[in-house]
């Protein structure tokens, strides 16, 4: 059964999804909320394993939202839904770590599908949009970690993962403070001033591998 959380702020389209949705007997729609705030404050009541997100939400909007959801629960899967086709969106959705951008003139049965198949771990992105997305990765070959020392990469790939410092000190074998300050290096190395920031250059940087892999 996949769990599924749903943030739409039009009451009716959500109420059309949630119905559309719970009809198939392997979806359970386990929340739903109207906007960024209500999604933050029921997201912690449920256990979800796919969060289908608008992208334009009247009090912030879903990437943003999707960056927040999988800092709380890093295994869950964010499926980004949006009537326009926005290249930025859909690189900055990446960025804050979705499985899939979907445009909402998607099929029912095409949505339903796609919602398993992220479930499964796989990544999804509208085919028209997919030519626009791998310019945008290509666009720079250099390596942006290179400037990391091993220790450094180590502690980045951990905070990519949703870590702590409390946790990371425990998996380097480090105090916690010596993590910190590895931390505050390593951000400042990649000209970024949060480590959400680094979590969504790693985030980036894992789907250009995979589509320089999938176009081999």
């Amino acid at each position: 059964m996949i769990r599924l959380f749903i943030v739409e702020d039009h009451e009716v389209v959500r109420r059309g999804i949630v119905a559309l949705l719970s009809n198939d007997p392997e979806i359970e729609v386990v929340g739903e909320a109207g906007g960024v705030k209500e999604a933050l404050e029921r997201f912690g009541l449920v256990e979800a394993d796919v969060a289908l997100l608008d992208v334009r939400l009247g009090d912030g909007d879903g990437i943003s939202l999707c960056r927040d959801l999988r800092s709380m629960a890093p295994e869950l899967r964010c499926v980004m839904l949006t009537s326009f086709s926005d290249d930025e969106a859909l690189f900055s959705a990446i960025m804050a770590g979705a499985s899939g951008y979907l445009l909402k003139k998607i099929k029912v049965d095409e949505l339903v599908n796609s919602i398993k198949r992220i479930a499964a771990g796989e990544s999804l992105i509208d085919p028209g949009l997919t030519t626009k997305l791998l310019e945008r990765l290509r666009e720079g070959t250099d390596d942006p970690l290179a400037s990391l020392t091993e220790q450094e990469r180590k502690i980045f790939d951990l905070i990519v993962e949703g870590k702590t410092n409390r946790e990371i000190a425990a998996e380097v074998y480090l105090a916690e403070k010596t993590v910190k300050n590895y931390v505050s290096n390593l951000l400042a190395k990649l000209g970024v001033r949060h480590r959400s920031e680094a979590a969504a250059l790693g985030a980036r940087l894992a789907e250009r591998k995979r589509f320089d892999h999938e176009q081999l």
